[in-house]
């Protein structure tokens, strides 16, 4: 079969085609014929070196893949690298049977980026309705679906985008009010669109934004952290947590993977949010599996909208 290998840490051109030998069957796993592979900020981070956990060269990446058992069902699932294949195994706990009414671009849409927008919501930071949510990256695959999750809770949005364009779809997604994340105000700016200090925001970008984003919340406010996209991690000091009673709170969607009813539980809600019509995943580019490069260099100069995914027929 074909597949994307890294045999060694660095940019885009890293990424190469090769032939490996076909999968075989195995225990607890669902052995799937890959449609489509999905294309994330960690995929980003493994190729830099950069991720939270450690892959050893040669290494196919890939977290998640959507396609077909050999019986023809049509599956979804989160993988601990491999994804960019025209093969993969998915583990039957973390894997869902996609229903009719959800397309492979949609549900690939759903496994990783849904997931994460749903459990950064409920599980993590708890929005509630009549809270104000600040939604980074909010024309990007996890923030344009947790912009609709969190008005579905009765939650005013204020989302960050660094386009007029990206600002104006998450308008169109329901956002309250927008801002520039590039403004070197942010934290007035996000204070001002909310008319006052946040109770809750998310966080994925690093560096002078996490501090931007703290400022800009109210005592007891909250705050969940899901990513670095910057490249650069971030010290937080305690007294500036002590002073507002601030909450920080990290997640990585990995760490659910043993839950027995976590993931279950968001899968089957974002199905049925789809299928109803009341959540609309936000497609990005499809590239050929064979441009896995390209689909890198799109995703690190963040000049998408939505969920960039992989073609393995291409």
């Amino acid at each position: 079969m074909r597949a994307i290998r890294m045999d060694q840490f660095g940019g885009p051109e890293v990424l190469q085609v090769v032939e490996v030998p076909d999968l075989e069957p195995r225990g607890g796993h669902h052995l799937l014929q890959v449609s489509r592979a999905g294309v994330n900020y960690a995929d980003m981070h493994v190729r830099g070196d950069t991720y939270l956990a450690p892959v050893t060269l040669p290494y196919i990446p890939g977290n998640e893949v959507v396609g077909r058992t050999g019986d023809g069902k049509r599956f979804v699932g989160l993988t601990q690298g491999g994804g960019y294949a025209e093969q993969a195994h998915v583990h039957r706990r973390t894997s869902w049977e996609v229903p009719d009414g959800v397309s492979d671009e949609q549900a690939v849409a759903l496994c990783l980026q849904g997931n994460s927008a749903y459990h950064l919501l409920h599980t993590v930071a708890g929005v509630q309705e009549g809270q104000t949510v600040v939604i980074p990256a909010a024309a990007g695959g996890v923030g344009s679906i947790a912009v609709q999750l969190a008005k579905a809770i009765g939650a005013k949005v204020i989302a960050l985008a660094s386009s007029k364009a990206k600002r104006q779809l998450a308008e169109e997604l329901g956002a309250d009010a927008v801002v520039d994340s590039t403004s070197e105000n942010l934290s007035e700016e996000i204070k001002e669109a909310a008319g006052g200090p946040v109770q809750v925001a998310l966080e994925m970008t690093g560096g002078p934004t996490f501090h931007s984003t703290v400022a800009a919340l109210a005592p007891r406010g909250r705050l969940a952290v899901y990513g670095y996209a910057s490249g650069e991690t971030t010290d937080v000091s305690t007294k500036v947590l002590m002073e507002r009673s601030i909450t920080v709170s990290g997640f990585w969607l990995p760490s659910l993977y043993s839950d027995r009813n976590a993931l279950p539980t968001s899968m089957n809600a974002l199905f049925d949010a789809v299928r109803s019509g009341s959540l609309r995943p936000v497609l990005g580019q499809v590239y050929p599996l064979s441009e896995a490069s390209a689909a890198h260099a799109a995703l690190a100069a963040r000049a998408h909208t939505g969920k960039l995914c992989l073609d393995t027929a291409g």
